[in-house]
């Protein structure tokens, strides 16, 4: 290409990307849900003070959502369920006793029994599922009560202290750095009435966070209750999109969080890679555990990758699986190009069977599927996934 053509193809490119206009429009909708600071408690806005707030609250804008199925099941005429579960903030949920004389309904604000003064929830869950949900969570025994249903002036000072909550963390946080303290407080939760908060800081180590409550008492005026969580706790209430392109498990409906191993990766066959075994939390993807049962069945049906096999070029060994193919890879020993063969496991039994009568196979081309070079992936080392590793 001389220079003129040069120039002039510079020139017609600069042109298309200066007509290219990758602005967005600004979504207002979008700054509306964030500036909600009642959508962690399922409300689609701020409540109503001498409003109906059944309308906004959504199911949907909760964490751990539990949707009534036994809602559309008309049942014969029977003594109520005298249980309800009442949403807090996030993922924060308690059953309470329903008042006798009162008749209530799923997104209902109500006032509710409390160790010291009262709270403000909304009711989420009412009926037979309740029981289910009891069961689930392994809640025997109830004697906390709801008290009312919320009046205007308890909303309203729930709207107050609701929206304190952020510049309270914030303002904690900087505190808490200021005294060198190796911890993060993550949220912060007022009480309904705002006599106490509930603050929820993550932490590798213990922490004497004795004068950080003194501080906090004194800049507040209110009781300070400090709870600890881990880092998937942690993620779990920020939220976010995993790989699969969902929302992460932990924030949508896992709450009881196993120990997951990377044993549960070499049986799926995976590369001991951090990048991609992490989660949010920076641990190992609780996601490992879902199907390794079941790929530990399906390993019970190949034959032991230990086994070598021998044919008339060389012996060959197990280089790596394809489980949902049924394949197993093998490459000879002396091959320093590393060719790579693909062999279903009922031609790898034949090959080890005529093993064990003494009898060779004339080579692995006879009985291979698929023939590839060798593509090595980085071998990462234990200490790698120690930052990941439970």
């Amino acid at each position: 290409m001389g220079e003129i053509e040069k120039t002039n193809f510079l020139n017609e490119n600069t042109d298309l990307e200066e007509d290219i206009d990758i602005s967005c429009d600004h979504s207002y909708e979008a700054d509306r849900i964030v500036a909600n600071t009642f959508l962690s408690r399922g409300l689609s806005e701020s409540p109503r003070p001498n409003g109906d707030n059944k309308e906004i609250f959504k199911n949907s804008c909760c964490k751990f959502s539990t949707y009534d199925w036994l809602s559309d099941i008309k049942c014969p005429i029977k003594k109520r369920f005298p249980i309800a579960e009442v949403q807090f903030k996030n993922s924060h949920k308690e059953f309470f006793l329903l008042p006798e004389n009162e008749t209530f309904e799923t997104g209902d604000i109500v006032v509710v029994e409390s160790a010291t003064g009262f709270d403000i929830g909304i009711i989420c869950l009412m009926g037979d599922a309740v029981q289910v949900q009891m069961k689930s969570k392994n809640a025997k025994e109830v004697t906390k009560k709801i008290h009312r249903r919320a009046k205007a002036s308890d909303i309203e000072k729930w709207i107050n202290v609701v929206n304190k909550e952020y510049d309270t963390m914030m303002r904690s946080r900087y505190t808490a750095w200021d005294i060198n303290l190796d911890m993060k407080i993550n949220d912060v939760e007022f009480q309904g009435d705002g006599s106490k908060a509930i603050f929820y800081y993550s932490s590798d180590e213990r922490v004497d966070f004795r004068e950080l409550i003194k501080i906090l008492a004194d800049t507040f005026h209110i009781r300070i209750e400090m709870r600890q969580i881990g880092v998937r706790q942690e993620a779990a209430r920020l939220g976010g999109l995993g790989c699969c392109g969902r929302e992460i498990c932990c924030a949508s409906w896992l709450n009881n969080f196993q120990t997951v191993s990377t044993s549960a990766a070499r049986t799926q066959q995976l590369s001991l890679n951090p990048q991609k075994l992490a989660g949010q939390c920076g641990k190992l993807k609780c996601c490992l555990n879902f199907e390794n049962e079941a790929y530990q069945e399906e390993l019970k049906k190949f034959p032991d990758k230990h086994a070598i096999l021998k044919t008339e070029k060389g012996d060959a060994s197990c280089h790596k699986i394809d489980i949902f193919k049924k394949l197993m890879w093998y490459t000879y020993k002396q091959d320093t190009t590393h060719m790579l063969y693909a062999i279903h496991i009922d031609k790898v039994k034949e090959i080890l069977e005529e093993n064990q009568n003494n009898r060779k196979v004339s080579s692995l081309e006879d009985y291979a599927e698929i023939n590839q070079g060798s593509n090595e992936e980085t071998n990462y080392s234990m200490d790698d996934l120690k930052s990941v590793k439970d």
